[in-house]
């Protein structure tokens, strides 16, 4: 029965390759006639997104050729089309070698018989990125046009498609291009490594333990792996996990035509590419490289496991927990103490207190973790603290802080927060919580990026889950307070003293709407600052004017007028239309670009990238502690340093997708690449001699007897 399954097998595979070579030689035939076949079945059509300018004078640019069905009954094909069909190929006018690998979308399977074909069913984009060298004028080349072949296929029929492609200047900048961008795989930052085991192709793939697999599916781009073998694409595929590492197990046979001579000889591959699709729509795009991959004994999993959720919880807390401390959070210190003050009447209102603020720090982190993951759902690149990269929610945030400044000096009152001695108010408590979480987590501290980048990866509920944990750990000093006696009798009784603090709780309150005012500068600039700072000052004085009213019992309406006044001020407040160039740094770094970053790497020297935003505080103290240093700056030059800077201060997708890869939710990051090797994440705290020891090690390991970095997979 094997026997006669295995002919049948053999049979089935010669009687696709009979009609793939009869399908090859019907679209060279049609080729040759003019105006070819067409593209009646999938349409196709180009586009571009708007051309960037690198550093070197080269001019970058990604094309989108969107393929659209013209009914449901067809469907397209990826790159490695399977056991059948075929993939595309375009023949362009502008040298060939400007244009770069084709991107894809994630494919589907589709088993007709014993055949497996990986398609397209819909429409979908395949991403092509084009690289202009500098030195030559688009101009002078023409139109960019290119022919387009590609396989149209039914269920039971397959017709060769040939599109003329033009790229006019109306197909630039088109409003679709964030979506298909979106649905292209992402690239896996870290090192695959692949081995070939008997029948089996093995390849590992570092991915977070947390990670949920659904039914996950190996699609390999790699058709060739030599040594007279192929993939069995219809075969059944296993998968290990051992800690971070996930292992796929792919049959591969022998070629059932005999394989002798030169497919014999065919050598294994340097390196095997492709896609793992995680369910969900979610997946990576991986390059896998000759390793030892030890997984004997391990016992297969099977996908749709719940994630070790346990670890990301306590790395939430722990991390929410540690942000008290963090430089993010000294900016409201303020409103964290008062609570702390409040806290200090009777048990039962103690607790009521720390329940009400509790439940607005929660409120807030999950309002935020539900809005980034629709967001992210939708194919939007966001990341943790994306509200502050708005420029509507910054100004905002500096009129909140103006006017709780001037409630801590006196000007007027707010009731529930002020702190006169009367007994806590929940209501005022849960607004305190919810302006604290807002505010004091734009950056990730220890054990926060961890916890918030699998979030972001792993089931929505899981990840909520997650944010929840970051909202109680960020409570749980207060929660102490109010639960715990002793900690409570320990504080001050309200008092007199009150009041005296809560005026020197104005200094850091300003400092503050201060650092606010700063950033809306490196948003918007100049002419945006005006405005912005007008709209303050017309709120302190009209918070003076109601003051006033309120110590003569009329200044309810004046509030209400008030609060109504600044809403509509922020809905019609302008967006800015000029933006402050990136700070000067002494590491006259090269700004960070996916392109920048294999430049870099190519080049064979230590490459150092951090991740910054001007409205993350904690970055701003690493540059300033580690970073912006003379003697960093020697120790790079002396080792021979690229730097390059990440800027996120405003939404930048392509900053926000290699967040993503490295597993972070937001910044700081900062990552050291050795030639050759992968990306070293270093501590989001760094110390002032870190960097420096990082420099001084590689200019020692270049400078030792022998030595010969190894070539970065870019310029391989």
């Amino acid at each position: 029965m094997s026997e006669a399954r295995t002919m049948v097998r053999g049979w089935s595979l010669a009687f696709a390759m009979l009609a793939l070579a009869c399908a090859a030689l019907w679209a060279a035939a049609v080729t040759a006639q003019p105006g070819g076949v067409g593209d009646t079945n999938i349409r196709a059509e180009i586009f571009a997104d708007t051309p960037r300018i690198a550093d070197d004078g080269s001019e970058t640019l990604t094309l989108a050729l969107h393929f659209t069905p013209v009914s449901d009954e067809w469907h397209g094909y990826w790159s490695n089309p399977g056991d059948a069909g075929l993939g595309m190929e375009v023949e362009w006018s502008w040298p060939q070698e400007w244009f770069g690998q084709a991107l894809y979308p994630m494919p589907r399977t589709l088993v007709i018989g014993d055949l497996m074909n990986h398609v397209f069913e819909g429409e979908y984009a395949v991403l092509v990125p084009v690289t202009i060298p500098a030195g030559v004028d688009r101009n002078d080349l023409g139109p960019l046009r290119g022919t387009a072949e590609y396989l149209a296929c039914t269920d039971t029929i397959c017709v060769p498609q040939r599109a003329e492609l033009s790229l006019t200047a109306d197909r630039y900048a088109a409003p679709q291009f964030d979506s298909w961008r979106a649905r292209i795989v992402p690239p896996l930052d870290s090192r695959a490594g692949f081995e070939f085991k008997g029948d089996r192709l093995r390849i590992g793939i570092p991915l977070p333990a947390a990670s949920d697999l659904g039914q996950p599916h190996v699609f390999i781009a790699t058709s060739e792996i030599g040594a007279g073998q192929q993939v069995v694409y219809s075969g059944v595929q296993t998968f290990l996990r051992e800690g971070d590492l996930l292992v796929a197990e792919i049959p591969i046979r022998d070629f059932d035509v005999p394989a002798t001579g030169p497919m014999k000889a065919m050598p294994r591959p340097e390196a095997v590419e492709g896609l793992i699709d995680l369910g969900d729509g979610r997946g990576v795009r991986f390059t896998a490289y000759p390793a030892d991959v030890p997984l004997e004994g391990v016992k297969p999993i099977r996908g749709g496991a719940v994630p070790d959720l346990l670890p990301l919880l306590l790395g939430a807390l722990v991390g929410g927990l540690l942000l008290n401390i963090m430089p993010c959070v000294f900016p409201i210190l303020s409103l964290k103490a008062i609570a702390l003050a409040k806290a200090g009447g009777d048990q039962h209102a103690a607790r009521a207190d720390a329940l009400a603020y509790t439940a607005g720090i929660v409120i807030a982190c999950s309002g935020l973790g539900i809005a980034i993951l629709l967001l992210r759902s939708a194919g939007e690149q966001v990341g943790w603290a994306f509200q502050l990269q708005s420029p509507t929610v910054v100004v905002g945030l500096f009129l909140v802080a103006l006017a709780i400044t001037a409630n801590f000096l006196g000007l007027y009152e707010v009731p529930g927060m002020a702190i006169s001695g009367r007994g806590p108010s929940r209501g005022g408590s849960f607004t305190t919580g919810l302006l604290a979480a807002f505010v004091a987590t734009p950056c990730t501290g220890p054990f926060m990026a961890l916890a918030l980048g699998a979030a972001l990866v792993i089931p929505p509920l899981y990840g909520l889950m997650v944010f929840v944990a970051l909202g109680i750990g960020l409570a749980l000093p207060f929660l102490a307070v109010g639960f715990v006696p002793s900690i409570r009798n320990r504080l001050p009784r309200p008092g007199p003293w009150m009041e005296r603090f809560r005026r020197w709780m104005a200094v850091p309150m300003g400092l503050t709407a201060l650092a606010l005012l700063w950033l809306v500068w490196r948003i918007g600039g100049v002419n945006f600052l005006f405005i912005v700072g007008l709209l303050g000052a017309v709120l302190v004085m009209w918070l003076f004017l109601a003051g006033k009213l309120q110590r003569k019992g009329r200044a309810g309406p004046v509030l209400v007028a008030l609060g109504l006044a600044v809403a509509a001020a922020l809905v019609f407040l302008p967006q800015p239309q000029e933006q402050a160039r990136a700070s000067a740094s002494l590491l006259a770094p090269v700004p960070y670009s996916e392109a920048a970053l294999s430049r870099a790497r190519a080049s064979g020297k230590p490459v150092f990238v951090w991740f910054t935003a001007d409205w993350c505080v904690t970055c701003k103290v690493n540059e300033s502690v580690a970073i912006e240093r003379e003697a960093t700056k020697a120790a790079f030059g002396d080792a021979g340093v690229v730097a390059l800077r990440a800027d996120w201060t405003l939404r930048d997708e392509e900053i926000s997708r290699a967040l993503t890869r490295q597993g972070a939710a937001g910044v700081p990051l900062y990552l050291w690449y050795e030639p050759g090797a992968d990306a070293e994440q270093l501590p989001q705290v760094l110390t002032p001699d870190l960097l420096v020891q990082k420099a001084l090690a590689s200019a020692r390991r270049s400078a030792a007897p022998g030595s010969s970095p190894p070539v970065p997979p870019e310029a391989r």
